[in-house]
């Protein structure tokens, strides 16, 4: 016994010493794809054995047993960290605890558990870091949508790269590789609001992609419905681009602009062309357009001021309510 505890221990001592990567889970409601997850994850890093690897498991307020698993898990394999949320935040916010409580690594890859990020396409990623690229992100070659999502997709990617100074690779996934540079200055961000993608390929970096394609999810139904893909599309549109501002401020020049052309020219024919108008009706029509501007007007204006509400408050971005796996200062 005494044996096999010295050669564990050398064996640990020998794997701390090695470059470290780890892996930031969030996991929503996924106690059914967890072992298969955890499973195919260490078929993938056990032909990468010149790196020592950490799974951060992220609960999102989950309603099912995934905690409870998450333990489990931990206690099975040292490697395998956990956080639970005190409640739903978001996977932007699940990300984003994953990544803060990563300490001091070479590299962090951000992966899904449904296991429609495949597993083995981290060897892929790990591949083009020792390339020398610092950001290694992923895009989808094929997967099953509804076309009423592929279509939106495709509209939220144009617009964003057309009207803002954000450049993001239509079908890319928050599955991505980070190196210790690109991490240390992605936590150097202190939003709220955030589209976690956008944020990295904001910061630019030598990048390039891995492409790949999505299985159907191995078990469950999806958790990301359509409610959080139009909020997610309204933050990340908010944050990155000025356009609904300027789109307004256009707007109202333009209804001006026409407001002063029609009154110009009633003004022309009733006086030399004997024109018999109704003002009463162009003043409804126009009074009733104006309002409208207005209204739209400050619905966009309240988001952005929504922005700067939800910074200045400081409210902390998640409620960390236990934790397996870490050191106690950790």
């Amino acid at each position: 016994m005494r044996k096999y505890l010295q050669t564990n221990v050398h064996k640990l001592e020998t794997d701390l010493k090695k470059p470290i990567i780890a892996l930031v889970i969030p996991a929503y409601n996924e106690a059914a794809n967890l072992r298969p997850f955890l499973d195919l994850v260490n078929q993938t890093t056990e032909n990468l054995s010149d790196y020592y690897w950490e799974y951060i498991f992220v609960d999102d307020g989950s309603s099912d047993n995934t905690w409870e698993l998450i333990e489990d898990l931990a206690l099975a394999d040292p490697r395998v960290k956990g956080v639970s949320l005190s409640r739903n935040f978001g996977k932007e916010t699940a990300l984003t605890a994953g990544l803060e409580l990563a300490g001091d690594v070479d590299a962090l890859i951000f992966i899904d558990a449904d296991l429609q990020h495949p597993p083995h396409v981290i060897a892929d990623l790990v591949a083009q870091w020792e390339g020398g690229y610092q950001i290694v992100a992923t895009q989808r070659e094929t997967i099953q949508y509804s076309m009423t999502r592929k279509l939106g997709a495709r509209l939220f990617y144009f617009m964003l790269n057309r009207f803002s100074d954000l450049k993001v690779q239509p079908k890319a996934t928050d599955f991505r590789l980070l190196d210790r540079g690109a991490l240390k200055v992605l936590n150097t961000f202190e939003e709220r609001t955030r589209f976690f993608r956008g944020l990295i390929d904001w910061m630019g970096f030598k990048k390039t992609f891995v492409t790949f394609s999505a299985p159907d999810r191995a078990n469950g139904e999806s958790t990301f419905k359509l409610g959080a893909l139009v909020r997610m599309a309204i933050n990340s549109f908010t944050t990155f681009s000025l356009l609904p501002l300027r789109v307004t401020g256009w707007l109202g020049l333009t209804v001006v602009s026409l407001s002063l052309a029609v009154l110009f020219y009633m003004i022309i024919t009733q006086f030399f062309f004997a024109q018999v108008y109704t003002p009463l009706a162009f003043f409804v029509v126009f009074n009733t357009l104006l309002f409208g501007v207005v209204l739209a007007a400050l619905g966009l204006i309240a988001l952005y001021i929504g922005h700067i509400h939800t910074e200045v408050i400081r409210r902390p971005l998640y409620i960390v309510q236990d934790k397996v796996g870490f050191e106690e200062d950790e």
